[in-house]
């Protein structure tokens, strides 16, 4: 019968507080985007190779592939901020590697709201119908309808 490999027995690896939701948002928050990347209207993604040592900040930060204008400094500035919970790992000091993409995502314009081309014009008439007092108490209940009537 095979040993159990116990929780203990392993190195764990860091994590970012909060998760990778919490990581995104953060580099969402903090990026810059890159001015002349703008003028160029340059995007796309930037992957980084990462350490991070046994107290979990990013000691050093490689450009694997890039896209220049920028985008690499900035990306590489971004995973040099971010602090990370490590484990206790039994009295050993590791350092971690890790790969991440950073995406370049021009900012969009927001349009302004179109205009209505025509006009709605609705009207509605009431209808009052004289009701036996026996049909009503059968179930029946009292409605109220309407018709729109648009032109063309």
């Amino acid at each position: 019968m095979p040993k159990e490999k116990k929780d203990k027995h392993f190195i764990k690896k860091p994590i970012y507080p909060g998760g990778p939701r919490a990581m995104k948002a953060f580099i969402g928050q903090n990026m810059q985007y890159p001015p002349e990347a703008l003028s160029n209207k340059v995007e796309g993604t930037v992957y980084i190779n990462y350490t991070i040592d046994y107290q979990g900040k990013v000691t050093d930060a490689k450009v694997i592939a890039g896209l220049g204008h920028g985008c690499d400094e900035e990306a590489a500035r971004l995973v040099r901020l971010l602090q990370f919970e490590v484990p206790k790992a039994r009295g050993v000091k590791v350092q971690f590697h890790n790969d991440i993409q950073i995406h370049f995502r021009l900012p969009r314009k927001k349009a302004a709201p179109a205009k209505p081309s025509g006009t709605l014009q609705y009207s509605y008439t009431e209808k009052k119908k004289e009701r036996d007092t026996e049909t009503k108490g059968k179930g029946q209940s009292g409605g109220y309808s309407y018709t729109i009537t648009l032109p063309g």
